[in-house]
């Protein structure tokens, strides 16, 4: 298989890169490296199968070019992180809309089979004790950034859904929950890597609102091998499918895990939503996902633990601060 990942250099993006190469595959990357990093694929770097593009989905000719020397598109690239998408709506608008517009159009004209990552953020404010893929979504006001994020996401589906019904699109929708482990970071508003490095770093763990809103976490390893599994599936086409955590768990009672774990001596302490994020902004309380049909697409069973995700991460990010004091050693 020849395969394109856009967001290849991203967190997940770089895990599935090498989960596909290890397995035999050609890889094309293309990523503009804007929350993605080139060292997040530093063990594969000069990999003879593998071709990395720092480019844009913006950019239609690029993006038609390499779908046309692929047979398979994981369409990963988007502007990801709370962060960002508060701090960037509009960019974030045009990425996570008309990029993804550009790749349909190039799959669809060659005939590629598709991967469209979207996110849970779909469900919006849905509560429900766990959410099939058929759950309504519950949004707040569009003129807010944190729901024009799953506005433009629902989009990216719909047009995905319309082209695979038009067109004859072999494609799959995948919905991700919280999907966590090494090389991600808390820069951009990702909630496990923020708390485990402030806990390494012995700064106080901030948690934002009362910290009683839940997640259910995944890790990369469990993740990675069901995209490629996908993607391979006929019953999958045409429909989404979550992949999530089996263990739902509230942000208090995760931090509190992290500080015991990493025996750290870092204060909890809890901050507002306006004083993080500015006005206006509002969060989920509950996202619990329902895997039944990735389980009986392709058998998808998350089985790393929490204590593992945890120790898993933050191994990586006390690697990273290793390796910079290093490499800034070996520059001079």
């Amino acid at each position: 298989m020849r395969a394109l990942v856009t967001g290849g250099a991203g967190f997940i993006g770089a895990h599935l890169t090498e989960y596909l190469l290890e397995r035999g595959h050609e890889v094309q990357v293309l990523d503009d490296l804007s929350t993605g990093r080139a060292s997040n694929l530093a063990a594969v770097r000069d990999h003879e199968r593998l071709t990395l593009r720092v480019g844009s989905i913006l950019d239609k000719s690029l993006v038609d070019e390499m779908v046309a020397e692929s047979d398979h598109v994981f369409h990963l690239a988007a502007a990801v992180g709370v962060r960002v998408i508060v701090a960037h709506p509009l960019e974030s608008l045009k990425v996570n809309l008309h990029g993804t517009e550009n790749v349909l159009d190039s799959v669809v004209r060659h005939r590629r089979r598709l991967l469209l990552a979207s996110t849970s953020e779909i469900y919006g404010k849905n509560t429900a004790d766990s959410l099939p893929e058929d759950s309504d979504r519950i949004l707040g006001s569009p003129l807010l950034a944190r729901w024009t994020y799953a506005a433009a996401k629902g989009l990216d589906e719909a047009m995905t859904y319309a082209h695979v019904e038009a067109d004859g699109l072999e494609a799959v929708i995948v919905r991700l929950f919280n999907t966590v482990g090494p090389r991600q970071r808390g820069h951009y508003g990702m909630v496990v890597p923020g708390l485990i490095g402030q806990a390494l770093a012995g700064e106080p763990i901030t948690i934002y609102g009362d910290g009683n809103q839940t997640r259910c976490f995944t890790h990369v390893v469990d993740v990675v091998p069901a995209l490629a599994a996908l993607i391979d599936c006929p019953a999958a086409v045409g429909q989404a499918v979550n992949l999530g955590g089996a263990l739902e768990i509230s942000i208090n009672d995760l931090a509190y895990r992290i500080v015991t774990l990493l025996d750290s001596s870092s204060p909890i302490v809890h901050v507002s939503y306006a004083e993080a994020y500015g006005s206006g902004y509002e969060d989920m309380r509950r996202r619990v996902p329902d895997n039944t049909r990735a389980q009986r697409l392709v058998g998808f069973r998350p089985t790393t633990d929490l204590d593992t995700i945890i120790t898993s991460v933050a191994e990586s990010l006390v690697g990273e601060l290793i390796a910079v004091p290093a490499q800034l050693k070996a520059d001079r």
